[in-house]
């Protein structure tokens, strides 16, 4: 698997991922995408997996540079795997609000968030509304089917 993280240049190498979602803020938050980065793995996904986040934790992240970043790589993914662990004091996930609104009805998305994760319904009506799908709540069934 190939895998690129902010801000390295975005090569894509076969079919490509893009994993969307809330980014920890401080060292101290786990993020979510290592374990997905390890589901991918087990599933011997031999694409490209875009991570929003640095290779290595940096406080001093370039604001700009992070979203052109983001931005190129939701352009050019072939699915944007969009799972909102949201945690409010934490994780608040803002810009994926605004990234889900924008990639909803690309036929690109494809979105699931643990049962009980806060303030997720009206992502969950609106991803039932365009596509017909219910939102995943199991991270592993969900990089499956963006591997379809």
């Amino acid at each position: 698997m190939n895998t690129v993280y902010a801000p390295e240049p975005v090569i894509l190498l076969g079919r490509s991922i893009f994993l969307a979602g809330p980014t920890p803020r401080s060292q101290e938050v786990l993020s979510w995408r290592p374990y997905a980065l390890e589901i991918l793995e087990k599933l011997n996904f031999k694409g490209t997996a875009l991570v929003p986040e640095h290779r290595h934790w940096d406080r001093n992240y370039n604001f700009i540079s992070q979203v052109e970043w983001e931005w190129e790589g939701l352009e050019t993914c072939d699915k944007i795997v969009f799972w909102v662990p949201r945690e409010l004091k934490t994780m608040p996930a803002f810009t994926t609000n605004v990234e889900f609104g924008s990639y909803v009805r690309s036929g690109r998305a494809i979105y699931g968030r643990p049962d009980g994760s806060a303030k997720n319904d009206y992502l969950d009506w609106l991803y039932g509304k365009v596509t017909k799908q219910k939102p995943f709540n199991n991270l592993h069934e969900l990089l499956i089917e963006a591997m379809k």
